[in-house]
């Protein structure tokens, strides 16, 4: 890419999409361009179709989806898997007919089979049953790696996927439904030292930026109670508890935004979808890499910790004083979830903010 050239990020005011705009400018790209969803629906075809036509952008990183966490992925299935499927089909196809240089699709480390042997090879995609709770969401993001290898094979087009684990950073969803789960932690345990201190300036300014449904900062003190305890902030006296689903033995790895765009803009600047082939090709031998499969690369970190050593850092972090209750009602979802990132290093990029820098990053972020 040269520093002039057009590129699109589409779903550039998100998590990931902020964070590729931060990165391309940083490194001295000039001419990057975004549309919200106001100013255009990824959902409608002809709208797509004449912002190509129009704008002619040379790259395209393809960062809009419906997202959520593990209570989003199985109450919306409908949404998730339809939604993604129009979204990705919509913009791989137009980059295809308008001639773009090079698109970057950007899935989930969820595609992978639940039982998954640890950590994860690209290799291991398609081969054993998905996570229940999200399989709707990554049916799509699998949809979406095959679009772009079979565009690549049959049209010669050069697309190229990308499969980031579990992602934090800047204009992360804090939404208490809808979030992640580290979102949700530092904003559950940022409530409860809140709750913990009475300072009930701070709660109405956290719920007046961000409503619980339909409750802002005006609401009486009951009401807003009534919401924090639906979603497991309670105070007993002068104990505050902040209950978390599942038993917290599973394993999950981390990678802030910042990270995972500087490796998306890395890829996008050296690695083509011929060079993926081509790797194959010596790691497999030309005659066992005929069929050209699993080119998406992985990004991650290559290390992870359980969920409740996750909470224990991010309440120190944080600075709550109260207790952690594990429901274990709920599911835990996938046991482990740690990707193998040996291809993404061996193509020369490695991550470099470390996770207990980048919570302290957001929950600074958070609070201003």
């Amino acid at each position: 890419m040269e520093k002039n050239s057009k590129i699109y990020v589409a779903g550039h005011l998100g998590l990931v999409g902020s964070a590729l705009v931060r990165n391309l400018k940083k490194k001295g790209y000039t001419n990057i361009i975004g549309r919200s969803i106001d100013e255009l629906d990824l959902m409608d075809m002809t709208a797509i179709s004449a912002f190509f036509e129009k704008e002619k952008p040379e790259y395209v990183i393809l960062a809009a989806a419906k997202v959520g966490g593990i209570v989003a992925n199985n109450t919306y299935r409908g949404q998730f898997i339809y939604e993604n499927l129009v979204i990705q089909n919509n913009v791989i196809h137009n980059a295809y007919r308008f001639g773009v240089k090079k698109l970057l699709f950007l899935g989930s480390s969820c595609i992978y089979p639940k039982d998954c042997p640890q950590p994860i090879k690209e290799e291991f995609l398609l081969t054993g049953p998905l996570e229940y709770t999200n399989e709707p969401y990554a049916m799509a993001k699998i949809a979406g790696i095959k679009i772009c290898e079979s565009y690549n094979i049959q049209y010669g087009t050069n697309f190229i996927s990308v499969m980031p684990t579990n992602l934090f950073g800047p204009n992360d969803n804090y939404d208490l439904e809808k979030s992640h789960v580290l979102p949700a932690l530092i904003r559950k345990m940022h409530l409860g030292k809140c709750l913990m201190s009475k300072d009930w300036d701070a709660i109405r300014k956290d719920i007046g930026k961000k409503p619980i449904e339909g409750v802002d900062g005006n609401a009486r003190e009951e009401t807003i109670l009534e919401k924090l305890n639906k979603y497991g902030i309670f105070k007993k006296g002068n104990v505050v508890s902040v209950t978390l689903w599942g038993t917290g033995s599973p394993l999950r790895e981390f990678l802030h935004s910042d990270d995972m765009a500087d490796a998306c803009v890395f890829l996008m600047e050296n690695v083509d979808f011929k060079d993926l082939v081509e790797n194959r090709e010596k790691e497999l031998g030309v005659e066992a890499s005929k069929e050209i499969r699993n080119t998406h690369i992985n990004i991650g970190r290559g290390t992870d910790l359980t969920i409740k050593q996750l909470a224990e850092k991010v309440k120190r972090i944080v600075g709550f004083e109260g207790e952690l209750i594990w429901d274990t009602s709920k599911p835990d979802g996938t046991k482990q979830k740690l990707l193998n990132v040996d291809k993404l290093h061996s193509l020369g990029w490695k991550e470099k903010i470390t996770l207990d820098d980048g919570i302290s990053g957001i929950y600074s972020d958070y609070v201003k």
